[in-house]
């Protein structure tokens, strides 16, 4: 029975230590089937997304969600924390059977006490060990809960520099591409401006930011849960507003702007991808075509503009539903898992940007000077 309690003890511990390395230090994407992170995770998340359904108000349903990521942090930390503690007050418990030591308690809640201000490094020093193995599995306790606070310390900054990172672009999206982000609005805007040599450098910038989320998001997967500040902004919308709008390009345009529309397109499909198979996401394509005959009358009207001249709609569209079956599967998958809508090709209504609203006046309100509406006349 001693040595029993002993090997599980040491199994215990090697399994939580190891699955720390792995989601916090190892700087690459785990495929192992069973993890303990992924099974903490997606046994919370149900739960947490089941709970999410029943809020009518999509505003609160959102902030409920927002709260997910970094609690289930806190708590994965707690559970690892716990199973360490356990973990050494089993070696405790089997070390006191095996050598029979005189005078100690034979509580397993006491190995249990030991174990956790020992984890913590406390030293009350209300109950000590009595054998040499007991003091050594002490010893080597005090250590690691040492180390392992200070790693879980110099985890949060990482993590949340990650997620500030991933939220710039996000942010400077919206005064491209409208609250919620558009295709037809990112390529209107642009279109209409005449700023193709613009729009290019903004999607190499956004082929730069499609590595950086893949890198960071298959080292830390919790970011996927992380929600941004507003409500109508995500990581999925805007990764899937670039995915969409370098699809039309390839499918319509030529030129540079072509060929650096491919390049994003490339590494952003290669992101999701990986990401959906990190994240145990199952590609679905959506229920209902995200592209509706509106929406690609309004993309058809792009065609009149610079660098579009001259291209076959027909032609265009097969090329855009070809295009289009390489991601929408992935982030239709992720839309259902982490209850992130998918923004719509061209938006319905007028687009208002969330940089023209406010909590006090949440319609748009423009004052009426020469550079409020040049503003205008820009957008």
């Amino acid at each position: 029975m001693p040595l029993v309690l002993a090997a599980f003890g040491l199994l215990l511990l090697t399994a939580i230590l190891w699955d720390a390395f792995e989601t916090i230090i190892l700087p690459r994407r785990v495929t192992r089937l069973f993890r303990l992170a992924r099974f903490f995770y997606r046994s919370t998340w149900r739960p947490w997304r089941a709970i999410a359904l029943l809020i009518v108000s999509p505003k609160r349903r959102d902030s409920f969600l927002s709260f997910y990521g970094p609690l289930s942090l806190l708590a994965l930390f707690g559970v690892w924390a716990f199973g360490l503690i356990f973990g050494f007050a089993t070696l405790h418990l089997a070390a006191r059977w095996i050598f029979n030591a005189p005078n100690q308690v034979t509580t397993f809640w006491t190995d249990l006490y030991l174990s956790g201000t020992t984890f913590f490094t406390l030293g009350l020093g209300d109950v000590v060990p009595h054998t040499a193995a007991a003091r050594l599995v002490t010893v080597v306790e005090g250590g690691m809960g040492f180390g392992f606070l200070a790693i879980v310390i110099s985890y949060l900054p990482v993590l949340y520099g990650a997620f500030s990172q991933r939220e710039v672009n996000i942010s400077l999206l919206d005064a491209r591409a409208g609250s919620p982000p558009t295709a037809a609005e990112l390529l209107r805007r642009h279109v209409q401006g005449h700023k193709l040599n613009a729009l290019a450098e903004y999607l190499r910038d956004w082929e730069t930011w499609a590595a950086q989320l893949m890198e960071s998001h298959l080292s830390y997967p919790v970011l996927c849960y992380f929600r941004s500040q507003h409500q109508n902004q995500s990581w999925l919308a805007a990764l899937t507003t670039i995915l969409d709008a370098c699809a039309f390009i390839m499918a319509a345009a030529e030129g540079d702007l072509t060929w650096q529309a491919g390049l994003t397109f490339a590494i952003s499909r290669h992101a999701v991808v990986d990401l959906a198979q990190v994240m145990g996401v199952t590609p679905t394509p959506p229920s209902v075509d995200r592209l509706a005959a509106n929406e690609l009358a309004r993309l058809e009207a792009l065609l009149d503009g610079p660098g579009f001249e001259g291209r076959n709609m027909a032609q265009v569209t097969e090329r855009l539903q070809q295009l289009r079956r390489m991601y929408e599967p992935y982030v239709n998958g992720f839309s259902e898992r982490l209850l992130m809508p998918l923004p719509p090709w061209a938006s319905s209504r007028q687009v208002v940007d969330n940089w023209r609203t406010s909590a006090w006046r949440p319609e748009p309100s423009v004052a009426v000077t020469p550079s409020a509406k040049a503003a205008d006349d820009h957008f």
